[in-house]
């Protein structure tokens, strides 16, 4: 059986949080403390990513993990959590959420509303990043170590890249250039697409919050938040100011609390 990265903390009724393309689960290392104070939370590392291998079967993108996901929370008697999205985990989480598998979903800048032409923006932004890192390698690891060089780098991500710790950073990057489901998942970020006129499932059912950095400039905020909230109508969406595109290091505190707003919610039911 195919061992899955992850991390458990806390107890409670669960929260599982899902990154996006060529991240891992630390990247919401600054609110699971928050978050498992009053719940038991699993940030998972993805078939393909952060420490997890390939699952034989599991297509990568959005669906394709969502599939695979479903059948690991049921194996794991993981019923019904608050799904947490970052990116491509975002587009998980509302997969999910649409299948009733979900109890509510908090997405942060998830894929899905963009048009072609932020569509291939993503790709290739994406694409550079990791590209990037695989041909410089440790000229990148050192490059961290200093304020400009972080901001240079890191920008792209974060809305205030410098308060990055450096040892993150570089564990950050390196993710990026090793995940070896990122062509494959890449490429299926062409086939997703939520519009006005799809099926939204169980999410009207359901605590639904949409949170985009105003800084984000992988998923242009002002565009792709927009068609998010044409898409779904039902859903609260709120603008993170200053925050980029993982806006749990920009501001931990409104990140956590969001979450934990949406996931009171099936306390309340």
């Amino acid at each position: 059986m195919t061992t899955i990265s992850h991390d458990r903390r806390g107890s409670g009724s669960p929260i599982v949080l899902v990154h996006g393309i060529g991240s891992r689960w630390q990247c919401f290392e600054p609110v699971l403390d928050r978050l498992s104070e009053e719940h038991e939370t699993i940030a998972i590392d993805l078939p393909g990513f952060g420490a997890s291998p390939l699952v034989d079967g599991v297509r990568p993108g959005p669906t394709g993990y969502a599939d695979w996901l479903a059948g690991w929370l049921a194996d794991n008697g993981i019923d019904r959590p608050h799904l947490v999205g970052s990116s491509m985990g975002g587009g998980v989480a509302l997969e999910l959420g649409r299948r009733g598998v979900a109890s509510g979903v908090t997405a942060f800048a998830p894929v899905g509303f963009w048009g072609q032409p932020g569509l291939r923006w993503t790709q290739a932004m994406l694409t550079g990043m990791r590209s990037a890192g695989k041909v410089a390698g440790p000229a990148l690891g050192r490059l961290v170590d200093h304020r400009a060089g972080r901001i240079a780098l890191l920008s792209g991500f974060f809305g205030h890249p410098s308060r990055v710790d450096p040892d993150v950073a570089r564990a950050d990057l390196a993710g990026l250039a090793a995940g070896v489901a990122f062509p494959a998942a890449r490429k299926d970020f062409g086939r997703y697409l939520l519009g006005p006129d799809d099926d939204p499932g169980s999410l009207p059912d359901i605590p639904v919050t949409v949170a985009w950095g105003t800084r984000d400039v992988v998923l242009i905020h002002r565009t792709q938040s927009a068609r998010a909230r044409a898409a779904l109508p039902f859903a609260r969406h709120v603008d993170l100011p200053g925050c980029g595109h993982l806006p749990f290091n920009d501001d931990p505190a409104t990140c956590a609390r969001l979450v934990l707003a949406d996931a009171a919610q099936r306390k309340e039911a």
